[in-house]
């Protein structure tokens, strides 16, 4: 059947306007509702239960999943953010969040007015849920009520947005955090409207290192401060957490200085098991060193790696020379491939760019570039500091620091062997 004739059937049960009942079954459809829920959400709104006798009965956080189309809850609101996003062509301020009780967690989006505060427990009925994420998600539109519960709820989660870098994940909304501000530039991107100036950089607290990017610069984000950052919300940005600041987020000195960490020690596995780690260490020994080595050639419009002259994007091009090193890490608990810039790549072949085009066309061939600095670290342990990322290719760790390791893996198996003997 037709969305036309669902609205006439339905507006005829009710005995109101078929205009006004298919734009509203529209609205309940474009917010993923299935178009039984969404009919019988009209019914309740007309005054018709469909036989339900009216309000639906709560539902436990624990039993909603992407298929549940509609559900009433009542829940203790955790956190609340505000955010601006485009909808359809359209500009639409939302508050977002989780909600949650004693059975389960769920995250939320308030399309219309939601007047409430963390610590608050409320019965949200009728809200239609979606999928974000993998995740269900309560979508708080024109047709949820939203009242204050008479007793408050006792929930298992913590009430409130602060929180630690180490603590935010990919999803999170209305949190704040306190950090140093460790690296930060001004950047102009191109943005839904035109030209846009943003800020990105790198925060840190006591317990992690996260990117961050400011939509809407604040005058009090620079180098070296130490700010509360109240409202952020939180994207992936390479397979790690991401802390975005909006124009609703409120950016204020710290009472004291914050002091950041150093990087988080992992071993591989622990560390590819994670999916994404910002600022990590790793310690291994280096088993290969991986096509694409040594001396490449880059395309000079968008940087990806010439093969035979052929960018992968723009075709035939004039590659650029540059120095990479691709090297697999390998501590026995997992495999990761290290990716060296061309600073580092200098470190460890011992020379520049000039040298290495000297060898390559003393020996007629630029594979002996990689060669030279396979001959160097297959076989050494070495400490990567950097960004690790996982997909579908792999674990990928952009180094920042490439080092010798100190330790003595001999020495090391000496002492493995007195303690299990002992």
């Amino acid at each position: 059947m037709e969305l036309e004739s669902h609205a006439e059937d339905l507006a005829s049960d009710l005995g109101v306007d078929k205009t006004e009942v298919k734009t509203d079954l529209e609205n309940l459809l474009a917010y993923s509702v299935p178009l039984d829920e969404a009919k019988q959400s009209l019914r309740r709104k007309y005054g018709d239960g469909g036989g339900d006798g009216g309000t639906p009965s709560a539902t436990a956080v624990a039993e909603i999943t992407p298929n549940t189309g509609s559900a009433t809850v009542t829940v203790t609101v955790l956190t609340v953010g505000t955010r601006r996003i485009q909808y359809r062509g359209e500009d639409h301020v939302i508050r977002e969040g989780a909600v949650a009780d004693e059975t389960g967690r769920i995250s939320y989006t308030a399309w219309e007015d939601f007047d409430v505060e963390p610590g608050e427990t409320v019965t949200i009925a009728n809200a239609s849920v979606r999928e974000w994420e993998g995740q269900p998600e309560l979508n708080v539109g024109e047709h949820t009520s939203v009242t204050v519960a008479d007793e408050a709820q006792s929930v298992p989660y913590e009430v409130g947005g602060d929180a630690t870098l180490a603590d935010l994940e990919p999803g999170d909304r209305g949190r704040t955090v306190e950090v140093l501000v460790l690296d930060v530039e001004s950047r102009t991107i191109d943005g839904r409207d035109g030209e846009t100036e943003i800020l990105s950089g790198v925060l840190g607290d006591e317990t992690a290192r996260l990117p961050f990017t400011d939509w809407d610069p604040h005058d009090a984000i620079a180098a070296e401060r130490s700010l509360r950052l109240e409202n952020v919300y939180v994207r992936e940005f390479r397979g790690v957490p991401s802390v975005n600041v909006s124009e609703f987020s409120a950016v204020e000195p710290t009472d004291e200085a914050v002091e950041p960490g150093g990087p988080t020690e992992l071993s591989v596995g622990e560390a590819v098991d994670r999916g994404g780690v910002y600022d990590v260490a790793l310690t291994g020994n280096v088993i290969e060193i991986r096509d694409g080595s040594g001396l490449i050639q880059r395309c000079p419009e968008c940087g990806r790696v010439v093969k035979k002259g052929q960018c992968r994007q723009h075709g035939d091009v004039e590659g650029e020379d540059d120095l990479r090193v691709k090297a697999i890490l390998d501590d026995g608990t997992g495999t990761a491939t290290v990716v060296l810039d061309d600073e580092l790549t200098e470190a460890v072949y011992g020379g520049d760019i000039d040298d290495a085009r000297e060898q390559a066309r003393d020996a007629m061939d630029q594979s002996v570039v990689a060669d030279t600095i396979a001959e160097r670290l297959v076989g050494h342990e070495y400490r990567v500091r950097g960004h690790l990322s996982v997909d579908e290719y792999g674990s990928t760790l952009e180094a920042t620091d490439f080092d010798r390791s100190d330790d003595d893996p001999a020495g090391r198996a000496r002492t493995l062997l007195s303690e299990v003997e002992a």
